[in-house]
C-alpha cells in the first residue's frame, strides 16, 4: 500500500514507548518488524453456500451475505445466544465477521463473542473490527483490547470507526491522530488491510478516502438512501472508481425498512439510538427485498446484525439464491421505501453534538 500520508514523523511501533505500544510488546502480541502474516482466511463451506465476490483489491473472495457485530452479538452476557449464531453463520459459509471495539459498551461484548468462537476457528473467517478513536495513542489502546479479546495476534481490517463530520476527518488526519496508528499497526502487520466506515454524511467519507488509499469502506446502503443524503448517487461511484471493497450496512435499517416490524413504544424509541427519527409505522418490504436491493449494487458483501439463528440461516438463503434486481425493479423499491426513508436512515439524524 502506497499511503497519501505524510510520513515525516512516523516512527515504527516498536520504537514508540507508551502505554499501548509497551502492553502489547509484554503480551507478545506483535513480534519482530520481519513477522510475516499467514495466508488469508479460507472457510471451505462458502463456495458452495452463497456468490462471492471480490473484496476490493485485497484478493479475498467474500460472500456476499456477511455476519454483523451488532443485534444479538452486542447484548450483555449473551453468550448462550451470540455463540452459537456465530458458530451457526462459519458452518453456513459465512467467512466475513464484522465487529467493533465499541460493540457492547465498555465491556465490548461483541468483541468477546466473536473472540470465544475465533479461538478456535481463526481461520474461518476474515476478521474486520474497528477504532472509534480518533488519536493514534487512543487507537493503539483499541487495538491492543481487540487482539486479546478477538483472541488473536492480527486482524484482516481495521476500521476507522463511523467517520461522520470534517472534524472526524481533520482530527483522524492531524498529527498524533488515528491515521498514524492504522498505518503503523498496517506496516507492523499487526492488521492486514485498513477501511473506514460511516453512515451520516457522504461528504466526510468522500474527503477521507481522498486522503487516503483505503482498502475498503463500510457504508450505509439500503432502498431509502437516496432520499436523504444520498451515500449511493454521491459516495459510491467514488469508491467503485477507487476498486474499495465495499462493504454495505444498514441494509433494513435495524428492521425499520421491514413491513414485519412492530414499532416500539414512543418512549422506548426516545431512550434509544434509533429514536434520533421516531418511527410511526412497520416498514413496506421483506428482508429478501431489502437485501436484493443492496446486492444489485456494487458492493462486495453486506454485513447484517442477527437476532437469532433463524434470522441468519434466511438471510445466507436469500444470498443463496440471489439474482439481481432490474433497474426498475430497484426503482419501484426506491419508490416503495419514500414513506418510510427518515425512519429507515435514522442514523442520519443523530445529534453529533453528544458524543
Amino acid at each position: 500500500m502506497n499511503p497519501k500520508f505524510p510520513s515525516s514523523d512516523r516512527r515504527t511501533f516498536l520504537k514508540t514507548g507508551g502505554v499501548a505500544a509497551a502492553a502489547l510488546l509484554t503480551q507478545g502480541a506483535i513480534a519482530e518488524t520481519s513477522r510475516t502474516l499467514p495466508p488469508l482466511p479460507v472457510n471451505a463451506n462458502t463456495r458452495a453456500a452463497m456468490p462471492t465476490r471480490n473484496l476490493g483489491k485485497t484478493g479475498y473472495k467474500v460472500g456476499i451475505f456477511s455476519l454483523g457485530g451488532q443485534a444479538a452479538l452486542e447484548k450483555p452476557a449473551n453468550f448462550d445466544i451470540a455463540v452459537p449464531i456465530i458458530e451457526r453463520a462459519l458452518d453456513l459459509g459465512v467467512n466475513y465477521i464484522d465487529t467493533s471495539s465499541i460493540y457492547g459498551g465498555p465491556e465490548r461484548w461483541s468483541e468477546q463473542y466473536v473472540g470465544r468462537v475465533m479461538k478456535t476457528r481463526r481461520n474461518d473467517a476474515f476478521l474486520a473490527t474497528k477504532t472509534k478513536e480518533r488519536t493514534r495513542d487512543g487507537s493503539l489502546r483499541m487495538i491492543e483490547k481487540s487482539l486479546q479479546l478477538l483472541n488473536t495476534d492480527h486482524v484482516d481490517l481495521w476500521q476507522l470507526h463511523d467517520v461522520g463530520l470534517p472534524e472526524d476527518v481533520d482530527a483522524i488526519f492531524a498529527k498524533g491522530g488515528a491515521m498514524e496508528a492504522l498505518i503503523e499497526m498496517h506496516d507492523q502487520k499487526v492488521v492486514r488491510f485498513l477501511g473506514v466506515t460511516g453512515h451520516y454524511r457522504p461528504e466526510a467519507l468522500i474527503d477521507t478516502v481522498n486522503r487516503y488509499n483505503f482498502d475498503t469502506i463500510l457504508m450505509a446502503m439500503n432502498a431509502a438512501d437516496t432520499h436523504i443524503h444520498s451515500f449511493t448517487d454521491k459516495l459510491l461511484p467514488l469508491v467503485v472508481e477507487k476498486q474499495m471493497g465495499i462493504i454495505g450496512m444498514k441494509v433494513p435499517s435495524r428492521g425499520r425498512l421491514l413491513a414485519s416490524w412492530t414499532p416500539p413504544s414512543l418512549d422506548a424509541q426516545r431512550h434509544s439510538w434509533e429514536g434520533s427519527a421516531i418511527a410511526h409505522r412497520p416498514g413496506v418490504m421483506t428482508m429478501k427485498d431489502a437485501m436484493r436491493f443492496t446486492l444489485s449494487h456494487p458492493v462486495s458483501t453486506v454485513i447484517i446484525g442477527c437476532d437469532n439463528i433463524a434470522q441468519l440461516e434466511e438471510n445466507v438463503h436469500i444470498a443463496r439464491d440471489f439474482t439481481p434486481l432490474s433497474n426498475s425493479q430497484m426503482a419501484a423499491l426506491n419508490d416503495l421505501a419514500a414513506p418510510v426513508a427518515e425512519q429507515s436512515l435514522f442514523f442520519r439524524f443523530t445529534d453529533r453534538s453528544k458524543g
